[in-house]
């Protein structure tokens, strides 16, 4: 039957609304939520990471998602996006479908990208629906084995001393290794040119040949030549100290408390997911980082798993945007 006045009868229907009428109505929508979560996945699952492949966020990546492959029953997809500092796989993954049948490999990169870039198609806080963090990284600021500067207190000082000598390397401009070398400067209250350089190869040369004094990147490339003695690591710049190189202390032990800048990933859907396969998402998430072929493969490239609850990872990322934000206007580098 067609109703003459449709605004007429929603109002009718608005006046007889009781609070059972409420109930049964959360209820059918929980209910087709729970539904929905039974039936998934019910094709491949894709998860869209903002790099390239043979990195550490790819590895983490794939160790997963051939677990999650079989405990899902059907396959996890890495599609590797790189490119415009993360916003080609980002924004796909928020335009996707919210039906939990594509992810994104959310991360600490896109704090840094919201920091630096003065406009992005997305935002990271409001537009995806967090699942976990898995895992994090600290970066470490190493020096080469012949250089005379044998702790973090004496490049403080050096810094200090003559601000005009000795670079601080760092990968790109707007990297997380660039602000945590900026966060580093500040903190340590020293001046320092800080030079970029396009990947990991010619930075850690750079180091080992004495061209910076010193440089800030992630672990997991740097850890064979530190292991070999041809790179020492000051500090790491985690809360607490890396496994792997456990006599090497944090750069807050080393002099500058407070001190704190670690890389995290984690793994979201697009907002609107359906709560119930973010809870299955994120069970299958904890029960995968707490199996110890996984730790152990994974700290193996510099990886620290660890898990939150969907709104913890959210209020990281918020909080994470924050402070890079008063790097960047403390160091005055200019948004992109």
């Amino acid at each position: 039957m067609v109703t003459a006045c449709p605004l007429e009868a929603r109002r009718s229907r608005q006046r007889t609304i009781t609070p059972l009428t409420v109930a049964l109505m959360l209820a059918a929508v929980s209910g087709a939520d729970v539904a929905t979560a039974q039936g998934w996945p019910d094709r491949p699952v894709r998860i869209l990471l903002p790099v390239g492949p043979g990195g550490v966020s790819d590895i983490n990546a794939r160790v997963l998602a051939q677990r999650w492959s079989g405990t899902l029953g059907q396959s996890v997809l890495i599609d590797n996006r790189p490119g415009a500092g993360g916003v080609v796989a980002t924004e796909m993954a928020k335009n996707a479908l919210p039906d939990g049948h594509t992810l994104l490999w959310l991360n600490s990169g896109h704090a840094v990208a919201t920091a630096v870039m003065k406009s992005l198609p997305y935002d990271a806080v409001t537009d995806f629906a967090p699942v976990s963090t898995i895992g994090c990284f600290a970066q470490a600021v190493l020096v080469g084995a012949d250089s005379p500067v044998k702790s973090v207190q004496a490049r403080v000082s050096a810094g200090r001393a003559n601000p005009r000598k000795g670079i601080l390397g760092v990968t790109n401009v707007g990297s997380t290794q660039h602000l945590t070398a900026e966060l580093f400067k500040s903190m340590g209250q020293f001046t320092a040119e800080v030079v970029p350089y396009k990947t990991s190869g010619p930075l850690l040369g750079a180091a080992r040949t004495g061209e910076a004094s010193a440089v800030v990147d992630f672990i997991a490339p740097a850890l064979p030549l530190v292991q070999a003695g041809t790179l020492r690591a000051l500090a790491v710049t985690s809360r607490e100290r890396f496994p792997g190189l456990p006599g090497v202390p944090t750069v807050a032990e080393a002099g500058l408390p407070g001190f704190e800048a670690t890389a995290w990933n984690g793994l979201a859907g697009p907002a609107k997911t359906p709560r119930a396969v973010i809870d299955r998402l994120h069970r299958e998430v904890h029960a995968s980082i707490a199996l110890p072929e996984v730790i152990e493969r994974l700290r193996e490239i510099g990886i620290e798993l660890r898990g939150s609850t969907p709104e913890g990872m959210r209020q990281l990322m918020a909080s994470e945007i924050a402070k890079w934000r008063r790097v960047v206007e403390q160091a005055k580098i200019e948004r992109q």
